[in-house]
């Protein structure tokens, strides 16, 4: 005889919660990948575990537009703010690519106010 199979949420008990954000994250490393059409931002913890990654085209924003340093502090922002909330609070920062918008990634990592230790 099979043991029934118990939901951890379901709509029927009220009780639906994320796995995800249940995780709390001390330090981690951010990843910035810029090449000469887009801009990739992977926020990782120490083990190398994906927590956020956000790019340009995920953002919304057209082919045209991803060449600009705004739309790279943009995406940067976007893959920060859930790391933030889940408690990081210090970072590496590894930046990878010939592209401009790397120094604009790398200013809007400095204004979220995450302590980066190493560069």
């Amino acid at each position: 005889m099979a043991k029934p199979i118990r939901k951890i949420g379901s709509r029927r008990n009220g009780r639906i919660s994320s796995r995800k954000s249940a995780r709390k994250i001390r330090k981690g490393v951010i990843h910035v990948q810029a090449s000469f059409n887009n801009t990739i931002v992977t926020v990782t913890d120490v083990r190398g575990r994906v927590v956020s990654w956000a790019s340009v085209s995920t953002c919304g924003f057209s082919s045209t537009k991803r060449r600009t340093t705004f739309v790279a502090q943009t995406s940067a922002g976007n893959a920060i703010r859930t790391v933030v909330e889940q408690g990081m609070q210090r970072a590496e920062v590894m930046i990878k690519g010939p592209g401009l918008e790397r120094d604009a990634a790398l200013r809007a990592i400095c204004r979220s106010g995450i302590l980066l230790s190493f560069v």
